[in-house]
């Protein structure tokens, strides 16, 4: 039987940082290198042979701005690759919005060792989550903070503040830039029914009235 190995592909803006986590992923036999869209020969994997387990896509950032974003969701769409992401830097709020996206691993750049980026890649390729330890603490106090905002709030007999995810916010801000339902869904990979859900199901939340009443109310609470 041929052992199953892990599919990866690597994304990243500079090829010189795509190169060294390629040429180090290629020593290893439990992964098959392959190639992306637009990828030279030079690029391509190592056209090793075997049954594959699983596809995971490992990318990396400098700053988590709207292109990482974009990036994440178009690679996360459908479920069929799971994340690791490599990154330089990253907010509370950038890490949040990375795992409502769904990534599966995140690494510091500056702690991507072999060894730490093998681990990362094999744990996203069976399901399982991969983070720095500060970054765990991170996560955990946001999510506190965010718990004990809703019960707080819950308290004084007003509507859960549940807050919003970030694909909402990510509507809402186009919305206030001016787009409309087909502009925002081809700005954001999604369909248009995709789009309509998202406005339907945070209005219906937050008994907002209107896409006016959704922005104003992102604007007031400070999410766009």
């Amino acid at each position: 039987m041929p052992q199953k190995r892990v599919t990866v592909t690597v994304y990243a803006s500079d090829p010189i940082s795509r190169a060294g986590v390629v040429s180090h992923l290629q020593l290893e036999p439990s992964v098959e290198v392959v190639p992306y869209r637009g990828a030279t020969d030079g690029e391509r994997g190592d056209g090793a042979r075997g049954e594959t387990a699983g596809a995971v896509a490992v990318t990396l950032v400098d700053r988590f701005d709207e292109s990482a974003a974009a990036e994440l969701r178009r690679l996360v769409r459908g479920g069929e690759q799971r994340v690791v992401l490599i990154a330089r830097e990253l907010r509370e709020q950038d890490l949040l919005t990375a795992v409502e996206y769904g990534v599966r691993a995140i690494l510091w750049h500056h702690q991507a060792t072999p060894r730490r980026l093998l681990r990362a890649v094999q744990s996203a390729a069976r399901g399982e989550g991969h983070l720095p330890p500060d970054l765990i603490t991170t996560l955990l106090t946001q999510m506190g903070r965010l718990r004990r905002s809703a019960v707080a709030t819950t308290s004084v007999g007003l509507m859960p503040a549940l807050g919003m995810a970030a694909r909402e916010v990510d509507v809402l801000r186009l919305i206030a830039e001016g787009l409309d339902t087909r502009q925002i869904s081809e700005k954001l990979a999604y369909s248009e029914r995709t789009v309509k859900n998202v406005l339907h199901g945070l209005m219906t939340r937050l008994h907002l009235r209107n896409r006016a009443h959704a922005v104003a109310y992102a604007l007031r609470e400070g999410y766009i």
